[in-house]
C-alpha cells in the first residue's frame, strides 16, 4: 500500500481535523507535538475503531495529551441534518459541510446486504448533461473526513435505528467524480482498507468514475477496488454530446487503459449505461458496445434514465431495455437491467442534488 506523503500546518487561527487522518499523518502529528508514536495508533483505534465522536472519551490518553489535542485539532465527526425514506426503503441522507453547502449520501437496503452510495464533490465539474448533479456546477471538493463522516454517520443512524450491521459495501457514486478529487478518496480507501482503520476488504468498495485517465490509472495502480465506468454511448461524436469528458478522454482510450489489468480475479470492472429513449437504446448501440469491450471481462449495467426537470431525455422502455440486454449476452457481454431505487425521493441515479430541505 502506497501512503499519500503528509505534513502538518497550523497557524494559530486553524485546527486540524483529526478524522480521516491516516496513521502516518497522525503519526507526524506526534512527533510534531511531543506525544509518543503509539498515541497516533491510540488515535485510530478509538476514531475507526471504537467510532468515538468526542476527544475527552478518549480515556487511555492522557489528560495533557486530551488538552492538547483540543487546542489545536477538532474531531471532525458532523451528523446528518436530514433524512428521507423512500418507499422501497432507500434512504436518502444530507449532510452539511464547512462551505454551508450539502451533499447527499444514499443507504440502499435488500435482502442480503446493504449499499452506501457516498459523494465525493460539492457538485461536479464533469457538466454531463443527463445529470441533475452536473446541472448544478461545481462547489468544492470533499475532505476524507467527509467523505468518511458519510459512511460513519450513516452507519450509526441504521444501527440505531434496527441495531444491527447495516452497511456492507461502499459505492463511489454519489455527488462529483472521484477521479477528480483522487488524494481525498485514496486516503478515504486506505482508512477503509487499512488494519489500524476498519480492515475492510477493498472488494468491498467500487469506485466510478467518467474516466479521467491519469488519476483512474492510479486508482488501477494504487488499489484493489472494483471500478465502475460511466460509458452511456460507444460512439465518440455522441457521447461528447452528452457527456463533455470525451473531448479530453475518450472512452476508447479508456477501455485500452483497463485492458492492461487482470480482471479475472476478484477485482472487477463494470460499465454504466443508463438508457436514453431514440439517442442510445437500438442494436446499432448495441452492436458497437460489444465491440468496444470485446474480450474485457466486465460486467455492463444497463440503468433506466430517471427524468428530471428541465432535462430532454426520456427512458427507453422497458421492452427496448430488455432487447438490448439480451442482445449483448447473446454475444458473449454479461449485462444486467439495474434496478431503480429511491426515485420517488430524488435519490436514484443522477438525481442528488444536495439541496437543504426543511
Amino acid at each position: 500500500m502506497v501512503i499519500l506523503n503528509y505534513t502538518l500546518h497550523l497557524t494559530p487561527y486553524t485546527k486540524m481535523t483529526l478524522f480521516g487522518q491516516t496513521l502516518e499523518q497522525l503519526q507526524t502529528l506526534c512527533l510534531q507535538e511531543g506525544f509518543p508514536k503509539f498515541t497516533a495508533k491510540q488515535l485510530c483505534d478509538w476514531m475507526y475503531k471504537k467510532n468515538v465522536t468526542d476527544i475527552d472519551l478518549m480515556t487511555n490518553l492522557s489528560l495533557k495529551i486530551r488538552a492538547r489535542l483540543k487546542e489545536i485539532a477538532t474531531l471532525g465527526r458532523t451528523p446528518a441534518v436530514n433524512c428521507q425514506t423512500s418507499v422501497d426503503g432507500t434512504k436518502k441522507y444530507l449532510f452539511k459541510i464547512h462551505n454551508s453547502k450539502f451533499i447527499e449520501s444514499v443507504y440502499i437496503p435488500t435482502p442480503d446486504r446493504a449499499t452506501l452510495c457516498i459523494s465525493s464533490q460539492v457538485g461536479c465539474k464533469m457538466g454531463c448533461r443527463f445529470c441533475v448533479t452536473g446541472k448544478q456546477g461545481f462547489h468544492g471538493s470533499l475532505t476524507a473526513a467527509d467523505i468518511l463522516n458519510q459512511l460513519f454517520e450513516v452507519d450509526a443512524a441504521i444501527k440505531k435505528t434496527n441495531n444491527q450491521a447495516s452497511i456492507h459495501n461502499v459505492v463511489f457514486m454519489g455527488m462529483g467524480e472521484p477521479m477528480d478529487n483522487y488524494d481525498a478518496v485514496r486516503q478515504t480507501i486506505d482508512v477503509m482498507t487499512a488494519e489500524w482503520g476498519l480492515a475492510w476488504s477493498p472488494q468491498r468498495i467500487t469506485v466510478s468514475t467518467v474516466g479521467i485517465i491519469p488519476t483512474l490509472k492510479r486508482l488501477l495502480d494504487e488499489t484493489r477496488c472494483h471500478v465502475a465506468v460511466s460509458l452511456h454511448n460507444p460512439f465518440l461524436e455522441e457521447r461528447e454530446a452528452i457527456m463533455p469528458v470525451e473531448r479530453a478522454y475518450p472512452i476508447a482510450d479508456v477501455v485500452k487503459l483497463l485492458q492492461q489489468y487482470n480482471w479475472r480475479g476478484q477485482r472487477r470492472i463494470s460499465f454504466e449505461y443508463i438508457m436514453f429513449r431514440g439517442l442510445n437504446d437500438d442494436i446499432r448501440h448495441a452492436s458497437a458496445l460489444r465491440s468496444l469491450l470485446r474480450g474485457l471481462p466486465c460486467r455492463v449495467n444497463l440503468i433506466r434514465f430517471h427524468a428530471s426537470p428541465d432535462m430532454p431525455y426520456r427512458t427507453s422502455t422497458d421492452i427496448v431495455i430488455e432487447n438490448f440486454c439480451n442482445y449483448l449476452n447473446d454475444h458473449g457481454i454479461i449485462a444486467t437491467v439495474r434496478a431503480s431505487r429511491g426515485e420517488d425521493i430524488m435519490a436514484a441515479c443522477g438525481l442528488l442534488a444536495g439541496k437543504e430541505r426543511p
